[in-house]
């Protein structure tokens, strides 16, 4: 058992498939399958049970996977130790980003940086998108992880250098208690249950789910709308109808069946979610221990 396998392992259940944790990985699908076997042999237990869509653990594989997460956790922290310690990285550091991304990509690893280096001060701002993206127009933002500014807004950010660190997508997403919700769906169908809106949707799905419903001649009329990403989980986890959420906020609540994700056929979209930083060599050795971290 290695470091490797068990990133993989993690990742096949954060990820709910074989075929999306390769995707992640940039892996094979075969490989990622290999690793899994290879686990399992050494461990002399299935740890995974093989659905057609999904894949779930056994009893001994969600033992595994609350081990793992715990030893992953504690290696990614001694290698931003390190690399903090060894960059000399102090300073003030103004980081800005949307809720979604900031709660469940930024937020984990901002107590990583501060324990390891009492030289270093984080200020992390919250915004909408538009918000975000102005401030570091303004000089206000240092570093900044958004989806990528210029496809979703047409802006250009001459002070920055970016770096790509995943693939996002909206995805509509219902309780995992409501036995009646459809495997598909159309877009034409979107208004069959109470719609939930996510007001800080990525740009460029806004206009897409804008483009798909006009040509149905259909308009949206939500029973709730907001622009934090736990208040819409909470919501929708309830009962009380569906929506498209950013899919990596969302899939440890598919993946424990808290959620069900309905895949609608007429409608994909998928953004490029970036490491935005402040062009400099400080803001640049900092942008390189955070890319890590994240990742």
């Amino acid at each position: 058992m290695n470091l490797q396998q068990l990133s993989t392992f993690c990742t096949v259940l954060s990820e709910g498939s074989m075929t999306a944790a390769a995707e992640r990985l940039n892996l094979t699908q075969p490989a990622v399958s290999q690793q899994i076997r290879s686990l399992e042999d050494e461990m002399k237990v299935a740890l995974l049970v093989r659905g057609v869509r999904q894949v779930k653990p056994t009893m001994q594989g969600q033992l595994l996977y609350d081990y793992a997460k715990r030893i992953l956790y504690l290696t990614q922290q001694a290698e931003v130790a390190i690399q903090t310690m060894s960059q000399e990285i102090s300073g003030d550091l103004r980081v800005g980003t949307i809720n979604s991304i900031g709660l469940y990509m930024i937020s984990p690893v901002v107590g990583m940086f501060l324990k390891h280096n009492i030289n270093l001060r984080i200020k992390l701002v919250y915004g909408s998108y538009e918000e975000t993206v102005r401030a570091m127009q303004e000089g206000d933002i240092d570093l900044a992880i958004l989806p990528d500014v210029e496809t979703e807004l047409g802006v250009k950010l001459p002070d920055f250098d970016s770096r790509f660190l995943l693939k996002d997508r909206m995805v509509l997403v219902g309780s995992g208690r409501d036995s009646s919700l459809p495997v598909n769906i159309a877009v034409s169908d979107f208004n069959l249950k109470p719609v939930i809106i996510y007001s800080e949707m990525y740009p460029g799905f806004e206009r897409l789910l804008s483009e798909k419903l006009k040509q149905k001649n259909m308009s949206l009329k939500p029973v709730f709308e907001a622009d934090n990403v736990g208040t819409l989980k909470r919501v929708i986890e309830s009962g009380v109808g569906w929506g498209f959420l950013p899919e990596h906020s969302i899939r440890k609540q598919i993946r424990s069946g808290r959620m069900t994700h309905i895949h609608v056929d007429d409608l994909s979209y998928e953004a490029t979610v970036k490491l935005y930083f402040r062009r400099g060599e400080q803001h640049q050795r900092m942008a390189d221990v955070f890319f890590r971290a994240i990742k």
